[in-house]
């Protein structure tokens, strides 16, 4: 662990530990949002161009 004793003061990071880590999962879980926010806007928006597509062939 270089720095660290244990495992155990790792994850404390020197009482730092509850800031080091929410900060951490935040992080991530922005990163996971923006990614998979694009891939559901995709799929939302081929679902619409295909209905459009649909909708207007039966027009013609």
């Amino acid at each position: 662990m270089g720095h660290f004793a244990s495992f155990a003061d790792f994850l404390q990071m020197g009482k730092h530990g509850l800031y080091v880590w929410l900060s951490y999962g935040i992080g991530l879980f922005v990163i996971l949002y923006n990614i998979l926010s694009v891939y559901w806007d995709r799929r939302q928006f081929f679902k619409q161009a295909k209905r459009r597509l649909k909708r207007e062939s039966k027009s013609i």
